[in-house]
């Protein structure tokens, strides 16, 4: 597997490193040892599957406040995701900075969503699957969001129109 770290700190892009003959190919998609080398939370209790009928639907920015703050590794298994996370660590040298990444089933790549971060995504092809692995169960009462449109980030999302749930739409900027 590739490690590469994104721009912002603790945040990777994850790739695999196919090994190919005739007949296709083998790789891993995960490794404990390998996510634990990168100093990587590794201790994984749920995985998740979002589908997406539409293009542009637009899901985030969500995150889980203490004591449930979660990690998320994320892939797009079918169709095309626009995924963007955002920095909400005070403390962090990249505080309120996003980075993106465009996912696909073709491309292979994962992103490694640290604790302490938002997470969102907007699909680029109707009949869209997210493949998520996640270090901490689902607790709603610290289930948390900020606007995918927070003046506080700027995010320049790919398609205009976009399908949003009430939810999504009511979470309030970042108060700093």
């Amino acid at each position: 597997m590739i490690f590469r770290e994104t721009k912002l700190n603790g945040a990777y892009i994850i790739e695999i490193e196919p090994i190919e003959d005739e007949r296709g190919f083998f790789a891993r998609s995960w490794c404990k040892e390998e996510f634990e080398k990168y100093g990587l939370n590794s201790n994984l209790v749920q995985c998740n599957i979002s589908f997406n009928k539409k293009k542009g639907i637009l899901r985030g920015m969500h995150y889980q406040c203490t004591p449930y703050e979660e990690v998320k590794s994320v892939r797009c298994i079918r169709g095309a995701i626009y995924d963007v996370i955002i920095d909400l660590r005070p403390e962090s040298e990249t505080y309120k900075q996003w980075t993106s990444i465009e996912l696909t089933p073709e491309n292979r790549k994962m992103i490694y969503v640290p604790r302490g971060f938002a997470h969102g995504f907007q699909t680029l092809e109707d009949n869209t699957e997210v493949f998520y692995q996640m270090s901490e169960f689902y607790h709603g009462e610290c289930a948390r969001g900020v606007r995918w449109d927070d003046e506080n980030f700027s995010i320049v999302w790919p398609i205009k129109e976009k399908i949003i749930s009430d939810k999504d739409e009511k979470y309030g900027e970042l108060k700093i």
